[in-house]
């Protein structure tokens, strides 16, 4: 194929038996051909043609006239003279046709309608996203302020009532550990879809337990299911994002996990006054909005199917201790600080809620600041900022002398929580080894089974020693974070093996 002498003419084979006529000269409308025969008549689209009009669904016909399309030009000068040389100039013709109708047809497009809708649509499961990252830290955390209630409902104390969380929190870190490489294997949108599912009908078994057994087997159920979204949740943000904007989607994503921790306790405080069973229903009504928007589609995968070795690796490792490291000692010491402002400076229950919420608020209001540093400044540097600034933060939370200070520290204690949880989120998607989700889910498993153990073990040593309860996590920051955080690589890169869209 190549192009002819005249304007706008395609020859096909060595010897021009066929010729095309460029697409302007096709149209009724259209300019004036620059060949002989001027512009193309009214009737002439209905005139029989020797060799056919087009092929197919390349619009060149079928060769057998059924199709409106190019016209098939008379040979070269001297190339139809005699009766051989017509016999294999059809010849010629027919061989150029079967090639071109074995060419691949070209895909079609879409009208305006159909792409306003799928935009509409990909919007819709992105934002999904982001309010799928609040419902599960939410869900977790909306049974700490009713306690009271949920021990007179069901005729238990308010301590065991508190096994409320340990029940939800267990099986979601332990799950953790390979529901994202299942997540991977089984089709990212079908797995959430079907936890979300799996979470709406773990709900309305809390709203209808009618014992204390049966309501725990309701929050196991609703962590279990909470484990195969909150990984997959991360690796299509990460799929859905552009390289250079990875840090900043994954600070909104962690400022919103943060916002609904925070939240969890306030707003189900709210729903306990009236009935502590429409916080349930609550959630289990999102949770459906959220499995009918999705989550954006990705590509179909090139590679063989993830494993569990792929996401036990010793870099996603070392990073999910760095994750928990830098959890359990900044956020996750909310009830250090609870216990100083109550005995040192005897703040009630609102004062010491109201203080703790400036977390949150603050990791919510500088996530595009703290995304842009990690998309800057990279997210290895972006860690170990936030680890120093993390040892300010835990210092000055346990020695500042005045409940203003304490609070301004603890809320700067939320930018740097989001520049270590965001750095470590982006190092570990942008070298995956083709399992996104199963290294996000390790990562997650690690840092919520290193927030599980810091209560236990700092709560016995603040009895003993206030000031040393605060000096210990700061020095493992200093100590462990840089130490255990791995090498970024410099390039960064999108996942390339990515389960099927519809899977």
């Amino acid at each position: 194929m190549r192009r002819g002498r005249r304007a706008r003419h395609v020859l096909l084979g060595r010897r021009a038996a066929l010729r095309l006529p460029g697409p302007r000269a096709q149209g009724g409308r259209g300019a004036a051909a620059p060949h002989r025969g001027g512009p193309r008549r009214r009737g002439a689209a209905r005139r029989s043609a020797r060799a056919g009009r087009g092929v197919g669904a390349h619009r060149l016909g079928d060769g057998r006239g059924r199709r409106r399309g190019a016209r098939v030009r008379p040979p070269a000068r001297g190339a139809g003279r005699g009766r051989g040389h017509r016999r294999a100039a059809r010849g010629r013709r027919r061989r150029h046709r079967r090639r071109l109708r074995a060419l691949p047809a070209p895909a079609r497009q879409r009208g305006r309608g159909e792409l306003s809708t799928a935009g509409a649509r990909t919007g819709l499961a992105r934002s999904g996203l982001y309010a799928g990252a609040f419902l599960g830290p939410f869900g977790g955390g909306v049974t700490v302020a009713m306690l009271p209630e949920l021990g007179a409902t069901f005729g238990v104390s308010a301590t065991t009532a508190a096994s409320s969380v340990t029940a939800y929190l267990l099986p979601f870190a332990a799950a953790m550990l390979f529901s994202g490489t299942l997540g991977e294997r089984w089709g990212r949108r079908r797995t959430v879809v079907l936890a979300y599912a799996a979470y709406v009908v773990a709900s309305l078994a809390c709203v209808l337990a009618p014992t204390w057994e049966l309501f725990l087997t309701g929050r196991a159920l609703q962590g279990l299911a909470n484990a195969f979204t909150t990984p997959l949740l991360l690796a299509a943000l990460a799929g859905s994002a552009a390289p250079e904007r990875l840090g900043r989607a994954l600070g909104w994503f962690g400022s919103l996990q943060a916002a609904g921790q925070t939240s969890a306790p306030l707003l189900g405080g709210i729903a306990a006054e009236l009935d502590w069973r429409l916080a349930f229903g609550g959630v289990a009504a999102v949770a459906v909005l959220l499995g009918l928007a999705g989550i954006p589609p990705s590509e179909r995968p090139t590679g063989p199917r993830p494993g569990l070795r792929s996401a036990w690796r010793p870099a996603v490792l070392r990073a999910g201790l760095v994750a928990a490291v830098g959890w359990s000692c900044l956020a996750g010491l909310n009830f250090l600080v609870a216990l100083r402002l109550e005995e040192e400076f005897g703040l009630g229950s609102g004062a010491r809620g109201l203080v703790l919420t400036g977390l949150g608020v603050a990791g919510l209001l500088t996530a595009r600041v703290v995304g842009g540093a990690v998309d800057r400044i990279g997210p290895r540097r972006a860690v170990l900022a936030g680890a120093a600034a993390g040892v300010v933060v835990v210092v000055g939370a346990g020695t500042a002398p005045a409940v203003w200070m304490v609070a301004a520290v603890w809320a700067l204690g939320g930018v740097a929580t989001q520049l270590v949880l965001v750095g470590v989120n982006a190092l570990v998607l942008r070298d995956t080894g083709g399992n996104a989700g199963g290294s996000m889910s390790v990562v997650q498993a690690v840092r919520f089974g290193g927030g599980a153990l810091a209560p236990p073990a700092l709560t016995p040593l603040y009895a003993t020693d206030p000031l040393t309860a605060f000096l210990l996590p700061a020095a493992l920051l200093a100590a462990v974070v840089p130490v255990a955080l791995p090498r970024s690589r410099e390039e960064p890169a999108r996942d390339v093996p990515t389960p099927r869209a519809d899977a």
